[in-house]
């Protein structure tokens, strides 16, 4: 594995633990920065055989000398000794696995003093490793905006103490729809990109293990059963997202008996837990229209209808703007073109967001509407989308200039 891979492998765990470490999201980043120009010297020599155990150890050092040097300046007190061995530096040194700390700062992170808005977006960019470039487009929002929450966030952390840590059970309803917020946005994040060649690509399996966890941990939670119920329904779709040539395949034109029915089962399983609990919630919603779509297994068809009626129910959990572009496409194929689009141009979306053009490319193509349509897949091809779903837009595009 090359410097570059590793870091963008490793980088977010190794963060993790040296917050969680030294109590300062600040230190942490900055040590694993200098680490990783570091490793970019002497690993050409000689690669390390566990990358991840000399980042972490190499970022450990660094970090104490980083907190030294700022002592001396500030003059407060005289130069910190090297922190005792604890159990992840002891874990470093036998070079066993790397310890997994992303669960314990996504909850800390989620810290009720923190502001509702900061903790997601601190979280993401932290723990999941996302770039603020990628949070402004999850978010919808100015990158100054994104780069605002993350300071202020980082600033009531390293003000109030937050610790680093899965706080006690009595504590985690409070922090809990902040957790599976992350999760669900940094798996989005993951399931934009069909062919994984993002840095975002390593979040779909991490969440597919993460909402696990959750499950086991919190098996009387509904919505939490629900998020592990709608990723295992995605990723069982993962390995027909694909065509032979590498382009997008939406999941309306994927071939199911492609589809993993082990891990289908396994998200019937959870979600029909979640219903007995008789709590329902927008996770919940979500997850039945993954399943619906998976209903095609089994009918041969795609339910439009019902899937427009869980869109509605949706609604009045989230008004926001993804769901009703997401639920103008089902209108589309359920009501026609022309319902689709009506309901497209209300959604409330920015003209510069992918997912809203090459919608409205293929309602415009759809509907007989080509100059429209041609005019919204260049403006999509212009919004710099994923390889496999440029290739896709782009073989749309040819087919209407033919």
């Amino acid at each position: 594995m090359g410097a570059e891979a590793a870091f963008r492998a490793h980088g977010a765990r190794v963060v993790a633990a040296l917050a969680a470490r030294f109590r300062d999201l600040d230190l942490a980043e900055d040590a694993f920065a200098d680490t990783c120009e570091r490793a970019l010297a002497v690993w050409s020599d000689a690669p390390p055989r566990d990358p991840a155990a000399w980042l972490y150890a190499a970022a450990v050092r660094r970090a104490v000398d980083l907190k030294r040097r700022a002592a001396v300046r500030a003059r407060l007190k005289p130069d910190l000794p090297p922190p005792e061995p604890d159990p992840e530096a002891l874990l470093m040194a036998a070079d066993r696995p790397f310890p997994d700390e992303r669960l314990g700062l996504i909850f800390a992170c989620c810290h009720p003093a923190i502001a509702p808005e900061a903790r997601v977006a601190l979280t993401l960019r932290v723990v999941c490793g996302l770039s603020v470039q990628r949070l402004a487009r999850a978010f919808l929002v100015a990158e100054p905006a994104i780069l605002q929450r993350i300071t202020r966030a980082k600033r009531k952390i390293r003000d109030a103490g937050v610790p680093f840590e899965v706080p006690g059970r009595a504590a985690w309803p409070e922090r809990l729809e902040a957790v599976l917020t992350t999760l669900e946005i940094a798996y989005a994040q993951a399931y934009q990109d069909a062919a994984g060649a993002s840095e975002a690509a390593e979040l779909g399996p991490e969440v597919l293990r993460l909402s696990g966890v959750l499950a086991e941990l919190l098996p009387d939670e509904p919505e939490v059963l629900a998020l592990a119920a709608l990723v295992r329904f995605a990723e069982a779709r993962r390995p027909a997202r694909l065509d032979e040539l590498g382009a997008m395949v939406p999941v309306s034109e994927q071939e199911p008996d492609l589809w993993l029915s082990p891990m289908i089962e396994e998200g019937a399983r959870l979600l029909d837990r979640a219903a007995t609990l008789r709590r329902p919630g927008p996770r919940q919603i979500l997850a039945a229209i993954h399943g619906a779509h998976l209903s095609r297994l089994e009918t041969g068809v795609t339910p439009w209808a019902d899937i427009v009626e869980l869109y509605d129910a949706l609604l009045f959990f989230r008004r926001d703007t993804v769901t009703r572009v997401n639920r103008a496409v089902a209108a589309a194929e359920a009501q026609g073109a022309d319902a689709g689009l009506a309901a497209l141009e209300t959604a409330g979306a920015p003209r510069d967001w992918l997912p809203y053009q090459a919608a409205r490319a293929a309602l415009c193509a759809t509907a007989g509407r080509l100059d429209e349509a041609r005019a919204a897949y260049t403006a999509a091809l212009a919004l710099d989308p994923p390889p496999a779903e440029r290739l896709f837009l782009q073989r749309r595009l040819t087919a209407l200039q033919m």
